[in-house]
């Protein structure tokens, strides 16, 4: 068995940090402090990093409520990220390492959510079969619709249709990096009509995002002719496009602005990536489904892939011992 050393992250670690994600087998820009930390007001972070000797061998974005360290809330995903060139029984012996310093911090469970594996540069399953050995209990799953932009796929006949109405309404796409028409005009007035909710991110967080990863997190509206009709903020890995937000106005049946648009995104500004990911249509931790959107996500031919997430007890570190014979 290595032996590995893990502490919290302080301040200091900001560079080291960013260095390591950058370099990571399994990370995108989400893991970046500079994305983790413009909603650090609201989670007492509990980010961890795990030293094999003097080298930084993989880190855990975290926050703790109470005796709970979750994988960071304020992620999409998360979990363990390792280096690239990583072995199985490594990633068994940080693993239990981090449990138990856990477990000696007086921290009883670990709630992990995984980062789905299109999302990573190489297949990254090993903490998937620790979670087996560790007799993590599964209390949520997502269902993530995906299309796999390097296999053929089809529009459906009603997806088509509705494409070409975007066609004959004129409608015209613009990306944009001010994001305030969409935000006031569109989104804002649909989740508070629609949901009673709010964007998880305000104007002004969101802003601030897309100036420190322009690359990373691009927005696109749409007009007929000057009024603008829909929109998507997208955010952008090396291999995956993922719609963050989009929304469209009450006509967006009658002109098709979300197909038009969804359409010149996957055929069009990301075609060279190889997911366009959709995001779940699910309720209720996914244990129930919301059929239209589920539809409407598979009329584009979006194929469906899980997000596990997992609750461990820390107490059970040792059954990580005597894994390799």
């Amino acid at each position: 068995m290595k032996q590995y050393q893990v502490r919290l992250y302080v301040e200091s670690d900001f560079k080291l940090w960013n260095a390591f994600v950058k370099e990571a087998k399994n990370a995108t820009f989400l893991f970046h402090r500079d994305f983790m930390e413009y909603h650090k007001d609201r989670f007492a972070d509990f980010s961890i990093l795990v030293f094999e000797g003097s080298e930084l061998a993989a880190v855990l974005p975290a926050h703790n409520v109470g005796t709970a360290v979750h994988s960071h809330q304020g992620l999409t995903y998360g979990g363990f990220v390792v280096r690239k060139k990583v072995k199985l029984g490594s990633v068994i012996d940080m693993v239990r390492t981090t449990l138990q310093f856990l477990h000696e911090q007086q921290i009883t469970k670990l709630y992990l959510k995984t980062i789905p594996n299109f999302y990573c540069s190489f297949l990254s399953e090993e903490i998937d079969y620790c979670l087996f050995l560790l007799n993590a209990k599964t209390y949520r799953k997502d269902c993530l619709s995906v299309l796999d932009l390097t296999k053929d796929f089809s529009f459906s006949n009603h997806r088509r249709l509705c494409i070409r109405k975007g066609d004959s309404a004129n409608l015209s796409i613009r990306e944009e990096t001010d994001l305030t028409s969409f935000w006031d005009q569109v989104l804002i007035p649909n989740l508070k009509q629609k949901h009673q909710a709010k964007p998880v991110h305000s104007l002004e967080e969101i802003t601030a995002l897309q100036q420190r990863f322009p690359e990373n997190i691009r927005h696109f509206n749409v007009y007929d002719k000057d009024e603008i009709v829909a929109g998507t903020t997208m955010f952008v890995t090396d291999t995956v496009a993922h719609p963050q937000y989009v929304s469209g106005n009450d006509r967006k049946n009658e002109t098709g602005s979300l197909d038009y648009l969804y359409n010149y995104l996957i055929t069009e500004a990301f075609a060279d990536k190889h997911y366009f990911d959709f995001g779940p249509s699910h309720e209720e931790n996914g244990k129930k489904i919301n059929n239209g959107i589920l539809f409407w996500k598979e009329s584009f031919g979006a194929k469906t892939t899980v997000q596990g997430f997992y609750e461990i007890e820390t107490a059970n570190y040792n059954l990580l011992d005597d894994i390799l014979l």
